[in-house]
């Protein structure tokens, strides 16, 4: 069993949907589970819809709209005629969304940002098990919140790993090409349920693991794993062969190809993932797995945009004790702030972090109760792991650096 998983980037219009398919002629498609996200920019679209459903209800029609529209011209850009069953199909699961919409009780963001957010990937792969379909690569298409369960956690749930490994083994085929959705799931009350933004990779390693695969594959619009994000570092060069343990330490600081939490199931079957480039999908990409470091070793750049820099000092110069950051840690808990670097010396405390779920305000109305509070907003934390004197300076060039941290293999640095 070989499981590939194709991302937002990949189906981005009608030329990735073939694309996509003529990835698996190319590389075969027997015994293979697709995992596809959503197409394009459709999850930033549908977060915008929920804005609008909270915020800004006279938009709120138009911005489902515009996703109808972006949908309805690749399937007349893929099908042959307008009365194929996919039409039909599409606009079914579009009426679900306003019903949806329209019958909504719950005041909860989060709770409905799940239920809305996942129409994306149904949407996706109900167009792309049809294209599939229609040019004679037969398939089964795959609820996966059938398969994968979770708590009710919402936009980061866990994985209920026993109740899922029996859903999987119970209820999948592994003989034929499978196409389903990843970042979702669902929970106890079969409520659609999300594993975190980018959380497709994530659910092509839990079927990975549960189905004992040959490998997984993530299909990406880059050669494979690089040292840097091309985006914001110039001469990015590929990582030909990585260990699970650096992938896992490269994802935990925030490289974007792999997510957070992809390489832990694989790991423990030592299953190997593969990150290659659908563009080119012969060509060997870059393989993480068990035995060796990395190839080459040569410095890796991360970047986080957005994040938040809170330093603390206590009101009366004492010193900030066991108990304190006892505290302060229950408090990023309780605001759900995914934390990134901490740093503290005997009167002060600094942490930076996401400020994921808007809960900023709250967290500061908190702490100013006991602490004196700085705050530096859309702040940068660069990450350098095997750092050398010359990635150092090319970093720190030109910005202005609120925080340094450095170990044996890895420099985390804060600028405005």
């Amino acid at each position: 069993m070989q499981v590939f998983k194709f991302g937002g980037a990949s189906v981005k219009n009608a030329e990735g949907v073939k694309n996509l398919a003529s990835v698996l002629k190319q590389v075969g498609y027997n015994n293979t589970l697709v995992v596809v996200s959503a197409m394009g920019k459709t999850t930033n679209s549908l977060e915008l819809v929920i804005k609008n459903y909270f915020d800004d209800k006279a938009k709120l029609a138009n911005s489902i709209l515009e996703v109808k529209a972006f949908h309805e011209s690749i399937l007349i850009d893929l099908f042959e005629h307008i009365h194929h069953p996919i039409f039909k199909t599409i606009t079914t699961i579009f009426g679900d969304l306003d019903s949806f919409l329209r019958r909504n009780k719950s005041p909860d963001y989060n709770f409905v940002y799940d239920q809305v957010i996942g129409f994306g990937e149904l949407i996706s792969t109900k167009i792309i098990s049809a294209y599939l379909d229609q040019i004679g690569l037969k398939n089964d298409w795959l609820d996966v919140r059938e398969f994968i369960k979770t708590d009710n956690y919402y936009r980061r749930a866990n994985v209920d790993w026993e109740q899922t490994q029996h859903q999987i083994k119970a209820n999948f085929d592994t003989k034929i090409l499978n196409i389903t959705q990843g970042f979702l799931g669902s929970d106890a009350n079969n409520f659609t349920t999300t594993l975190g933004r980018e959380g497709s990779d994530y659910t092509a390693a839990i079927f990975g693991y549960c189905l004992n695969a040959e490998s997984v594959t993530i299909w990406k619009d880059v050669p494979g794993v690089l040292n840097a994000d091309p985006r914001y570092f110039e001469n990015a060069q590929l990582l030909n062969r990585i260990s699970y343990t650096e992938a896992i330490e490269l994802a935990f600081y925030g490289a974007s190809v792999i997510h957070p939490k992809t390489l832990q199931p694989l790991q423990q079957k030592e299953i190997p993932l593969f990150v290659k480039s659908f563009l080119n999908p012969t060509n060997l990409g870059t393989r993480v797995g068990k035995g060796f470091g990395i190839e080459p070793n040569i410095p890796c750049y991360i970047v986080k945009k957005n994040q938040v820099l809170v330093s603390l000092s206590s009101l009366d110069f004492s010193y900030i004790l066991e108990e304190n950051i006892s505290e302060i840690f229950k408090l990023l808990h309780l605001y759900k702030m995914k934390v990134d670097v901490i740093q503290n010396s005997a009167i002060s405390f600094s942490v930076c972090f996401e400020n994921t779920y808007g809960n900023l305000e709250r967290l500061l109305q908190h702490l100013k109760a006991k602490f004196k509070v700085t705050v530096y907003e859309d702040v940068s934390l660069y990450t350098v792991r095997h750092y050398n004197d010359q990635a150092i300076a090319s970093v720190e060039k030109g910005k202005k650096l609120l925080l340094k941290q450095l170990t044996q293999e890895t420099i985390q640095i804060v600028t405005t």
